[in-house]
């Protein structure tokens, strides 16, 4: 789920051409297919077995020689159409733009979009992301259910159908799609969540390594409101004011998050309040991981993510290996391209910000992985998808083909922290207690952009670090200049020894791609409008590939914090989303590591309090150390792939 402004949203029902598109969204130069022209429209109530009816959108190609299958589509972001910045519902409005691609439309589905319950003309009351109920009481439902009820109407009410069916969805979709195959109706052959949700503590939207994530939750919440369902027409979305285009300086004077959710109206904080108020991996998130019931699944699956997708990068990993180890018999494919949210659905995928890749890539998905799956799932066309895992590699920009994720044969290596602020794979021989340390002043909080924006920009991702490395609350080291390619695939594990004069502290780590200083400017770089400030030359250029906090009073546990004993060394270790990336000749390695990610991350007071109702009196400076000695190494382990 997009908790900023929702690019799925934006995909789903708003034109292209909006303010917050970034270079990964550049419209496509050809001419937009003509929906009408090859579908009809028909609007239906379809019961639940409670009793609920979900609104349901359904749109059948005008060729009734042959029969199509369903490609479905569940959504919280509405069914209806927009048509001059209004939403629309009823069978006279079309859209111009689906939630399913152009290719997949010109190849003939079924297409039914549907709202999920409680949600604008469907009935029953919206759950942010509903358990799942493995072992059901007659009558129970959950998403699972709601589908089979679906895909039994639509069998029986819709003509000229092939009797087979698809699910796709990007972001909060993509929940509702992997939700949907457990337990799924025989007649489901195939499913693609894309930029799914797996669990909202865990590494996805909410919270990532026990840091809240607040500038995309507050900005996703402030739109994403409850409502009494059927709502009233129309029903737009309207964006917070910041008073400024500032999020650093509006976050900053309030500081404590009981001030932040003040500047919120009752409706919103009807989502807002408990995600808040549950910081721990307690009963209420454990309830929402879907990954322990992706069992006993029959469709074929094809997960898709993007390396640079600030809101669900776990998401697609999460659910791939899920169903990996649940149901390993089944068709389990995993996508994962240099996209940011989104990126590959209807968007060029040439670039993201300042950082190119060479090549259209979103084509190369529609076209070449996700219209052949579905075309062989649900039509019998083609031949099966034969990789595994199909993976994009950065630095290098070329595809790359495994039967397993991580690939085979990847060398489990160490980069350790040396002295003068060097980065090597040997270990290091300092004596004992050897640190570097800085002051982390929750007052002057590191920020995580370098030009002032509210939303989260999508190139964050990817985007230029140099305004951290000059800081000196930021710990930087850096290899010397690569003789030849480095490629490193899969997780990034920081093995840390910190120790902190606070009883809680954060340390965010993040790894960089170092441009040499001869790297060239793309030379159409000078007409490029569409890339973000600051659009800057590529020599020198820190591309952040990798960056995640980690929480210090949960390095034990996620349900049970624990504070530190100030001043003690402790040992801390996380896990990192994968990487697939290819530093090249003549580049260098560089980690960071910080105690601050503002407004990315909440501030913490770097003193053992529950957050949510810290006062300002709570937070205080701490003086930060990173051990690198021989007997406290402190580096990053990563899965190095031999070329």
């Amino acid at each position: 789920m997009l908790r900023s402004l929702i690019v799925a949203l934006l995909i789903s029902l708003l034109p292209l051409t909006t303010a917050h598109a970034s270079a990964d969204e550049q419209v496509l130069p050809i001419k937009p297919y003509n929906i009408a022209e090859h579908y009809t429209k028909y609007e239906y109530r379809i019961p639940m077995r409670d009793g609920v009816s979900l609104f349901t959108a359904v749109y059948t190609p005008k060729d009734s020689s042959r029969r199509w299958p369903f490609l479905v589509h569940r959504t919280p972001y509405s069914a209806g159409v927009v048509e001059d910045d209004k939403l629309h519902y009823g069978v006279d409005f079309m859209p111009r733009r689906m939630q399913v691609s152009e290719e997949l439309l010109r190849a003939g589905y079924i297409v039914v979009v549907q709202d999920v319950r409680g949600r604008y003309q469907s009935g029953g009351s919206f759950i942010e992301m509903t358990p799942h109920q493995d072992d059901k009481r007659a009558g129970q439902v959950d998403q699972s259910t709601d589908m089979h009820d679906t895909v039994e109407w639509l069998l029986t009410h819709i003509p000229n159908n092939n009797g087979k069916v698809g699910i796709s969805g990007t972001s909060y979709p993509g929940f509702y799609t992997a939700a949907s195959v457990i337990d799924s109706h025989p007649a489901i052959k195939a499913a693609s969540p894309q930029a799914p949700i797996a669990d909202l503590f865990m590494g996805d939207d909410a919270y990532h390594g026990g840091a809240f994530m607040l500038n995309a939750n507050f900005d996703f919440m402030a739109a994403f409101q409850q409502q009494l369902t059927p709502t009233s027409l129309p029903k737009t979305w309207e964006e917070f004011d910041y008073g400024g285009n500032d999020a650093y300086a509006f976050f900053l004077p309030l500081q404590t998050l009981e001030h932040i959710s003040a500047r919120l109206n009752p409706t919103q904080r009807i989502l807002w309040d408990p995600t808040v108020a549950h910081a721990t991996y307690d009963a209420y998130w454990q309830s929402r991981n879907l990954t322990p019931h992706l069992k006993n699944i029959r469709a074929a699956v094809l997960t898709v993510g993007g390396w640079f997708d600030a809101e669900d990068l776990q998401g697609p990993f999460s659910i791939y290996h899920a169903i990996a180890r649940q149901s390993p018999s089944t068709v389990n494919a995993l996508v994962m391209g240099p996209w940011a949210h989104g990126g590959w659905g209807r968007f060029d995928g040439a670039a993201l910000g300042n950082v190119q890749f060479a090549s259209s890539t979103g084509a190369t998905f529609r076209k070449e992985i996700e219209l052949p799956f579905f075309e062989y799932y649900l039509k019998g066309l083609g031949k099966a998808p034969i990789a595994e895992a199909t993976m994009f590699e950065t630095g290098t920009n070329v595809w790359r083909h495994y039967d397993a994720w991580p690939p085979r044969g990847v060398q489990s290596r160490t980069l350790y922290f040396g002295a003068g602020g060097t980065l090597s794979f040997d270990a290091p021989n300092a004596p004992g207690e050897t640190h570097d340390d800085y002051v982390s002043d929750p007052f002057k909080p590191v920020p995580y952009l370098s030009y002032p924006s509210t939303g989260v920009p999508q190139e964050f991702m990817a985007g230029d670090q140099r305004f951290a490395a000059t800081r000196p609350d930021v710990l930087t080291y850096q290899s010397a200049p690569l003789e030849s390619d480095l490629t490193l695939a899969g997780p990034i594990r920081p093995h840390l020894f910190v120790s902190t004069s606070g009883t809680d502290a954060d340390f965010v780590v993040k790894l960089i791609d170092v441009y040499p200083m001869d790297y060239p400017t793309p030379k159409n770089d000078e007409e490029r409008k569409d890339v973000p400030p600051p659009r800057i030359g590529m020599a020198g250029y820190q591309q952040l590939v990798r960056g995640e906090p980690l929480r210090g009073k949960f390095r034990h546990s996620f349900s049970l914090p624990e504070p530190f004993v100030p001043d003690q060394v402790e040992p801390l270790e996380f896990a990192m989303p994968d990487v697939n990336h290819t530093f090249r000749r003549g580049h260098r390695i560089m980690v960071q590591v910080q105690s601050s990610w503002f407004p990315l991350i909440d501030l913490n007071p770097q003193r053992f309090v529950d957050i949510p109702h810290a006062q300002p009196s709570d937070f205080q400076r701490a003086t930060q150390r990173v051990y690198r000695d021989a007997t406290h190494a402190s580096g990053l382990r990563v899965g190095v792939l031999a070329q």
